[in-house]
């Protein structure tokens, strides 16, 4: 006796994302099942305007760096896609040339979320991303929580977990060095102005 896998309802596989329109580019891939990503238009914005302050950075220091948004990780759960993402810049060359499209841990600098309130992502991107993002040894994970004020939370990896965050909120400044000298003001993620 055999039995069909009814993929009409999970669990799905990396294949299966692949298979989806537009190669699954609105899911991400958990522990078998297909989770539908919804940003709003304020999470776009806060989304371009970090990867454009992200690649400014990297081009300003001369950090040999590779800086995209969305991209997909394999992580332990499955598939990631984090609003931005910073990659070795190596890395990044030989996954072009392979025409491959999802990056691992070893080669990803630092990823960053924008949480999505009321969407129920926010669960999945303050417990189970933060979860994942660790155990593929990613060193450093941003939150950009956007309500009621734009902050930021800023998780390093110290022996394989992230640590308490440090949080900027807007009006003040973060400052980082790793993986490139940055400054930046939470509330400059929702400066229409920055945008243009």
């Amino acid at each position: 006796m055999s039995v069909a896998h009814d993929h009409a309802f999970g669990p799905y596989t990396v294949y299966d994302l692949d298979a989806l329109p537009d190669e699954g580019k609105g899911y991400e891939l958990a522990d078998g099942w297909l989770i539908p990503l919804s940003p709003s238009p304020r999470h776009d914005l806060a989304a371009d305007i970090l990867r454009d302050r992200f690649r400014a950075a990297a081009r300003a220091a001369e950090v040999k760096v590779f800086v995209q948004a969305p991209m997909d990780i394999s992580t332990p759960a499955g598939v990631r896609k984090p609003d931005v993402g910073v990659i070795d810049r190596d890395a990044a060359r030989a996954a072009h040339e392979a025409n491959a499209r999802t990056y691992y841990g070893r080669d990803v600098l630092l990823v960053a979320e924008v949480v999505s309130r009321r969407s129920g992502s926010e669960q999945v991107d303050r417990v189970d991303k933060l979860h994942d993002y660790a155990h593929a040894g990613i060193p450093q994970y941003w939150i950009i929580d956007l309500e009621p004020h734009p902050r930021i939370e800023v998780y390093t990896l110290v022996d394989g977990e992230y640590g308490s965050p440090t949080v900027v909120h807007a009006g003040r400044t973060l400052r980082s060095d790793t993986p490139f000298p940055l400054a930046l003001d939470p509330a400059e993620l929702l400066d229409l102005d920055s945008a243009l």
